[in-house]
């Protein structure tokens, strides 16, 4: 009897001990709540850059931490918002998509506009639109954020387009826009307007 409890303690223990020793990394998604405010509930996504952004928080490194070292940082920064520091719960919502190795190959993308450099880039398949951001150098201080356009063909040959929301996802919303880059896509970053 008192092996299976010992057992079963170490069955139970075991993936809290994972998630100590586990290091955030960008592409994931954290779910992060606050008992003293849920309208701060929100997943975020760890940015190529390995930060977050969280209301009241402002932006936080947190790619290379365990998930215990995000959730206390995220504490100390929206303490002084709170009469005492607000409980935080962070948890790990989706892992980021692994790099690709070159064994699978690579595709050939364009990007034009306001990004730190334009031109013809080789990438590693199942490469994102915002790996693909960080890779080419960013986006200038001039880009149009919420209108970056990829054109792609689609399977009857058509070019088609669709909007990618950089602002949107860096908040944590519009996860699912952030879809896989197939070789020939064009991304095409405008120049913001005077009041965006």
């Amino acid at each position: 009897m008192k092996q299976l409890l010992v057992i079963l303690t170490m069955v139970l223990l075991a993936p809290m001990a994972l998630a100590q020793d586990y290091k955030v990394k960008p592409g994931d998604v954290l779910q992060i709540e606050v008992l003293e405010d849920p309208s701060l509930n929100r997943q975020v996504l760890v940015l190529p850059d390995g930060r977050v952004s969280f209301p009241m928080a402002g932006t936080l490194k947190a790619s290379g931490k365990s998930i215990p070292e995000v959730k206390s940082a995220l504490s100390s920064a929206m303490a002084s918002n709170f009469v005492t520091p607000p409980t935080v719960f962070v948890g790990l919502s989706a892992l980021g998509k692994p790099k690709t190795s070159g064994g699978s190959g690579t595709v050939e993308v364009y990007v034009l506009g306001e990004v730190g450099k334009p031109g013809k880039y080789k990438i590693n398949r199942g490469t994102t639109i915002l790996q693909f951001i960080a890779e080419m150098g960013g986006l200038s201080k001039f880009a149009a954020t919420k209108r970056i356009q990829v054109w792609s063909t689609d399977s009857a040959g058509r070019q088609v387009s669709y909007k990618f929301n950089y602002n949107a996802l860096s908040k944590g919303a519009g996860l699912s826009n952030n879809r896989v880059i197939r070789n020939g896509d064009t991304v095409v970053v405008p120049q913001r307007r005077l009041f965006e």
